[in-house]
């Protein structure tokens, strides 16, 4: 078959020029302020970059802000496409990475984590080279990632397998498995938590509490006005969780410590990637005056 011809890509390029300019990871962007009405986002773009291969379904991205790599999911071509968001080219792409969908940079240790998941494995890929270092089993389904600094360990979201593999980072050996009950959304880390481990748990419309020492399940937080949780984001700080419903197309607000969900909108049809930004403008409202919070959300049609 002959292969299609190289497009602009304007949704990998959106990703990659919002990332560089305010860190975050656009598709939709919704902006939730205390009280009505809604400011504009202060966003705009910066410019264009053609990327390599076609225009076939692309994924998560992840970017590492010191050294201005973005590493982006090329879901449709099985490959990791890196750009330089400082000099607005593309570095390289990496290849053999079946139906990828999850990417993690993890700038401490110069290693960025991929889920294959048209091979059941995560790749662990040396940021400075590309090179493949690692290839790890994991469930059926692998797809988002999260990183565990205290620990050392990458947890992937196995879906269809409902559970959660947990590698250890330096090795690419996995240290256990956490079997979920239910298929599996996505993954956080929460710092202030104890760095507690949060997962969706999608097909029961909740979100799992896992320790990351014993690997138990600790508490299962409902969701009641969720269809399918797949999204997930914390702003740890504030002890809120993100969560993005793919079903009806809601993204509810969680607080963390009360366990309750404080906040329920309307997005775009299937939500999935969720990113959060801290504030960042000062805020009118009295009820408010450290600014709000913002937050966007990728679908998929």
């Amino acid at each position: 078959m002959t292969p299609l011809p190289r497009r602009r890509v304007f949704l990998a390029l959106a990703v990659a020029l919002l990332l560089a300019a305010a860190g975050v990871v656009a598709g939709v962007l919704l902006t939730r302020t205390s009280e009505p009405p809604r400011r504009a986002l202060p966003l705009q773009r910066v410019g264009e970059l053609a990327l390599p291969g076609d225009s076939s379904r692309f994924d998560y991205a992840s970017l590492d802000p010191g050294r201005g790599l973005l590493f982006i999911a090329h879901l449709g071509a099985s490959e990791v496409i890196e750009v330089d968001v400082h000099s607005n080219h593309v570095v390289r792409t990496i290849t053999g990475l079946p139906d990828v969908h999850g990417v993690l940079v993890v700038p401490a240790l110069h290693r960025v984590y991929a889920t294959a998941t048209g091979a059941d494995e995560m790749a662990t890929l040396d940021e400075n080279t590309g090179a493949v270092l690692h290839r790890t089993p994991t469930g059926a389904y692998p797809d988002g990632l999260a990183y565990d600094p205290v620990r050392g360990t990458v947890w992937t979201t196995n879906e269809s397998g409902g559970s959660e593999t947990v590698i250890d980072a330096a090795t690419g050996t996995v240290r256990g498995t956490v079997d979920l009950g239910g298929d599996a959304g996505n993954v956080a880390y929460d710092p202030v938590g104890g760095g507690q481990i949060l997962v969706d748990v999608q097909s029961r419309n909740q979100l799992a509490v896992i320790d990351p020492v014993t690997l138990a399940i600790t508490r299962r937080i409902p969701l009641p006005g969720c269809d399918h949780d797949h999204g997930l984001a914390l702003a740890p700080d504030d002890r809120l969780a993100f969560v993005a419903c793919d079903g009806n197309a809601r993204l509810l607000t969680v607080d963390l410590t009360t366990r309750r969900i404080t906040g329920t909108d309307e997005v775009g049809s299937d939500p999935d990637v969720l990113a959060y930004t801290p504030p960042r403008i000062a805020s009118t409202s009295p009820r408010n005056p450290a600014g709000s919070p913002s937050w966007t959300t990728t679908t998929t049609a």
